[in-house]
């Protein structure tokens, strides 16, 4: 299907419905008008990929792009059609070269190195305290960072305590009392995976788990640490998959938003 022909949406985002429905109550749109633009199919067909453009209406932040698998036009592609449409994108797994040629596409976008990331955020959400992204080691980084930018584009304000892992246990212990202010906490590891398990033991805040395919030959590319970190002996541990950064990420974030509206109550 060409890009002329692809069925597009209007409303996007909450903020944007709200500017919708109060310019429909002060007299600014007519009623049916508003319900034309509604009637719009919530996704767009640019025959590569269906974007999901009324994502965060249901989730609270757009669809996120994962970079790995796409070609370097289809992934510049799918952003500017998300961007005509949200004022946030978040692209994970993305390439340096790929990264490259998105930020000569778009302008206002920043590629986070380290977590091999791309966002744009022109109207940043306020951003609120209780999430934590703890790592292991140095070599865990990448993860740890993704599930950091997640979780800061999900609108928190993450507290990092990197090259914490129990080969020197001093290292965390120093930071007990930051650990025990987060509501979520994002725990890292490869090798063995006991850093999460150690965490749990610490604090009475969720631990979101996360291993890595860091560490020598019998850790099988995460298995181990997998493996470790679903047979925890500490309560209150919850594991996500291999490297999945994204996935702890936004998990605490969702944990963390659920307990800022239960204190707002």
């Amino acid at each position: 299907m060409k890009h002329a022909e692809a069925r597009r949406s209007i409303v996007i985002e909450e903020h944007r419905l709200r500017e919708l429905l109060a310019s429909v109550a002060a007299g600014r749109i007519e009623i049916d008008a508003a319900v034309g633009e509604l009637r719009h199919l919530p996704y767009e067909d640019i025959g590569y990929a269906k974007l999901d453009h009324h994502r965060a209406l249901r989730d609270w932040i757009p669809e996120v792009v994962l970079g790995e698998g796409k070609t370097t036009d289809q992934i510049v592609g799918i952003s500017k059609a998300l961007l005509a449409h949200s004022d946030r994108l978040l692209v994970t797994r993305i390439a340096p070269a790929a990264a490259e040629a998105l930020l000569a596409a778009v302008a206002d976008a920043k590629h986070h190195e380290a977590a091999r990331c791309v966002t744009v955020e022109r109207s940043p959400m306020p951003k609120h305290d209780g999430v934590a992204v703890v790592c292991a080691g140095t070599a865990d980084l990448p993860v740890a960072e993704e599930a950091a930018i997640t979780a800061e584009m999900c609108g928190n304000a993450v507290k990092r305590m990197y090259d914490v892992g129990v080969a020197g246990i001093h290292r965390l212990l120093d930071q007990v009392p930051a650990l025990r202010e987060a509501r979520a906490l994002v725990v890292v590891a490869g090798m063995e995976g006991a850093l999460p398990s150690v965490v749990a033991g610490l604090v009475n805040a969720p631990v979101i788990a996360v291993p890595t395919s860091i560490g020598y030959g019998a850790s099988f590319r995460g298995l181990a640490p997998l493996l470790a970190m679903l047979n925890s002996c500490a309560a209150g541990v919850g594991v996500v998959n291999i490297d999945n950064g994204f996935g702890g990420g936004y998990l605490a974030a969702s944990i963390n938003r659920i307990a800022l509206a239960q204190r707002v109550d």
